[in-house]
């Protein structure tokens, strides 16, 4: 048996440049994190040669080629794996529609459990390239690049995406003890919305000559963020720049917001936040709220009809937790 652990992610700046209609045209830069809440992909060699299935479905087929679920059919494909498996993911929120990277922290963990349940090692760098592979090339859904690989990499990053295809990924320098200052002034709020993130993306790349500007700006918050981090100044600023960040993106597609997801920020905004943004798409998923401390109070009484979803920042990628087959992963 075999589990893999693979983080999901808040994006701070820079969403949307990590779409290949603009990094294909000036590098796209993105500043996210993982967190402390995760995808699990559990790998069991069944006694038949069946493959059997768990996820919010159940399939059980003979052949690979028939599997519903594209992932799972995608990662085996590429893995080497065909038969005689079953294969269990669970995850510590909705399957899909969150806004904090599911989809590709699922395709992630897949081919990190898949390799090692044929006992081969593989990098960070070619489960995030091999994930996107899948979702982006194969599969032809219009996302971008960023949560494969905070997925495989975690840690707090900044990502430059090449117009080579490639991606640079570096680790901001920040200590400890001020990664966990500037997580505690972050909330996580559940609209109760979900959505498909390809109708949003499609939506926004239709107009990404008109976006292209937008993006361009958004891009430049990271660089500001960084700065703003790695500096020993004051967090509260982080707050105005996500407010100005969620104005900006509100702007690339009419989907990205509706009434429900503006209630809940005005609230949280007259409560005592500083700023906020949906995460991911938008349309629905988690809203993170900068809120400062002697805010938070104030702001989850008025909040109190969402679910919270606490959260810590994590540094940990994509990893092997249990593997009967071999000491080396643990």
């Amino acid at each position: 048996m075999v589990i893999s652990q693979t983080p999901l992610r808040i994006s701070f700046f820079g969403g949307g440049t990590d779409l290949e209609d603009f990094w294909s045209k000036e590098n796209g830069t993105t500043l996210s994190s993982s967190i402390d809440k995760f995808v699990y992909v559990i790998i069991k060699r069944r006694f038949d040669d069946a493959i059997y299935l768990n996820y919010s479905k159940k399939e059980i087929v003979k052949s690979v080629y028939d599997i519903q679920h594209d992932l799972i059919r995608e990662a085996m494909l590429m893995a080497g794996v065909s038969s005689g498996v079953e294969i269990t993911t669970l995850a510590d929120i909705p399957s899909e529609g969150s806004g904090l990277g599911s989809s590709s922290s699922i395709t992630v963990g897949l081919l990190n459990a898949l390799y090692a349940y044929n006992n081969e090692q593989v990098t960070a760098e070619c489960l995030a390239s091999e994930a996107c592979n899948i979702e982006i090339e194969i599969l032809e859904k219009p996302i971008g690049k960023q949560d494969q690989y905070i997925a495989a990499y975690g840690g707090l990053r900044e990502i430059t995406f090449i117009s080579d295809g490639t991606a640079s990924i570096e680790s901001l320098k920040i200590s400890q003890s001020r990664k966990r200052m500037m997580g505690s002034n972050l909330l996580l709020f559940y609209t109760g919305l979900t959505r498909e993130s390809s109708f949003i993306l499609s939506d926004q790349k239709n107009n990404m000559v008109k976006n292209h500007i937008i993006l361009k700006e958004m891009k430049g918050q990271v660089s500001e963020l960084r700065a703003l981090l790695e500096s020993e100044e004051d967090f509260d600023h982080m707050g105005q720049m996500l407010h100005q960040a969620w104005n900006l993106k509100r702007k690339l597609s009419k989907k990205i917001t509706n009434s429900i997801i503006d209630n809940m920020y005005t609230q949280a905004l007259e409560s005592g936040a500083m700023g906020g943004k949906i995460c991911g798409a938008g349309g629905g998923g988690f809203l993170l709220l900068y809120v400062p401390r002697e805010s938070q109070n104030q702001v989850r009484k008025t909040m109190q009809d969402y679910r919270e979803f606490p959260f810590m920042l994590n540094d940990g990628g994509s990893k092997i937790i249990f593997n009967t087959g071999s000491d080396y992963w643990l």
